[in-house]
């Protein structure tokens, strides 16, 4: 991954307001995360969104809820920088997911000129190859995550924490790890394979150990859980 194309602080969008899109973007939040696996956001709204969050420079991710090749290759001709995808636990599916995102000759991905990434047909050139955000969310994708480290393509082991801490406590003895060795497995993979581990960060204080621990693509809250906790404390005043 080139400096350029590196991720650092980020934030997640689930609403689907293009309104709040854009006032993201104004904020210096270096990528933007649109949430179509459990956000209310749906997959018409994605272009909406796009285009109101024009900040230049701005990285716009858009995690998917599965593989799904040709939504994929949607959302990339949309304009989106790169897909998010969750629940990877081998090699083999981050590689479908690879294929999925590029044009011939590393992928299969259909090509348009008229694509609104091209400008609607006003800018034909070659575009940098798309961003790929890969998800780390159980016991299976911590055991492999070496070899998911390793794909060509992949630029970001990123960890979601509660899927992860939820499948780890749930296995027997013998099939799970604590979940600070797990993340420590992701981060040194992510570092000898040259790419960046990332994670979604609810609790702040949380930020200096993780960005000692190696994650330098971080997720800082979400613009629901931004306006919860903004409505119980203005409610909380009155109580």
């Amino acid at each position: 991954m080139s400096d350029s194309n590196l991720l650092s602080l980020g934030t997640w969008l689930s609403i689907g307001s293009p309104v709040i899109a854009e006032l993201a973007s104004e904020c210096g939040f270096d990528w933007l995360l649109f949430d179509l696996e459990h956000g209310c956001i749906t997959d018409a709204e994605v272009l909406a969104n796009l285009q109101a969050a024009k900040r230049e420079g701005i990285k716009l991710i858009v995690r998917v809820g599965k593989l799904d090749t040709a939504l994929i290759a949607k959302l990339l001709d949309w304009g989106a920088s790169g897909i998010m995808l969750p629940h990877v636990s081998t090699p083999e599916q981050a590689e479908a997911c690879v294929k999925a995102m590029n044009y011939p000759p590393l992928g299969h991905r259909g090509y348009s000129s008229s694509a609104r990434v091209f400008k609607y047909g006003l800018d034909v050139r070659t575009t940098s190859a798309p961003l790929f955000l890969c998800q780390i969310e159980d016991y299976e994708g911590v055991t492999n995550v070496e070899e998911v480290a390793a794909v060509g393509g992949v630029d970001v082991l990123f960890v979601g924490p509660a899927d992860l801490k939820l499948d780890l406590s749930t296995r027997n003895p013998h099939q799970t790890i604590p979940y600070e060795e797990a993340l420590k497995k992701v981060s040194s993979a992510a570092d000898f394979h040259q790419k960046q581990a990332g994670i979604l960060i609810r609790n702040f204080s949380d930020i200096t150990v993780l960005k000692q621990m190696g994650f330098s693509c971080l997720a800082l809250g979400s613009d629901l859980g931004l306006l919860r906790e903004g409505f119980m404390a203005i409610k909380s005043k009155f109580l």
